[in-house]
């Protein structure tokens, strides 16, 4: 795996920006993992790449914010399984405001109803926008920073984990397990909170 990882990499380096861009509109955390192992192994340029993952980031929620702006109707009708999720948002951005927008990123779930629920509400969307390019950059330059410091451990697990994999599954399935329930629980006090006004 390590092995095609790098292949891959040094293979489509003259595409590594374009493809790490567009791979941080969909999603990015990996995309950012693997952005820091290719500015450790030296294949592109540590702060260039934090710019231009942290402009892909930017775009995607950016998409997000204006679909919740101009397809409200669609939205409420096609997303009814992520109502619960909607109300969680809006009561989050009532309670705190802006910094929701900066922190929206790390919270497991919420990647693309934030935006989206921001988008549907009166919220201003320059301040959006403002707010969403420098979180996408703060985003950005720690998990890449954090990938390109650590990139010799980073490659080691890797190859720990092809000849563990069963080891490594439960421990991945684990973390993810407590991130989904940390989340939910919160989600729960969130809503009793609202339920009792």
């Amino acid at each position: 795996m390590e092995g095609y990882l790098k292949e891959l990499l040094y293979n489509y380096q003259h595409l590594a920006y374009i493809i790490i861009f567009l791979w941080c509109i969909l999603e990015g955390e990996l995309a950012l993992i693997l952005a820091g192992i290719f500015a450790h192994e030296g294949h592109v340029n540590l702060t260039m790449v934090i710019f231009v993952a942290g402009l892909g980031g930017f775009v995607g929620d950016q998409i997000y914010f204006y679909i919740g702006r101009y397809n409200k109707k669609y939205i409420q009708k096609k997303l009814r399984s992520q109502r619960r999720k909607f109300a969680v948002a809006h009561l989050l951005l009532q309670r705190f405001g802006w910094p929701i927008i900066f922190i929206q990123r790390y919270m497991y779930g919420f990647r693309t109803v934030i935006p989206m629920s921001i988008g549907i509400t009166r919220y201003s969307g320059n301040k959006f926008a403002f707010i969403n390019l420098i979180s996408a950059w703060v985003w950005a330059a720690i998990t890449i920073l954090l990938a390109w410091f650590f990139g010799e451990e980073i490659w080691k697990f890797v190859k720990w984990a092809e000849k563990h994999w069963y080891y490594a599954a439960i421990l991945i399935i684990s973390f993810l397990s407590l991130m989904i329930f940390g989340f939910k629980q919160m989600e729960k006090a969130i809503l009793r909170k609202r339920s009792k006004k």
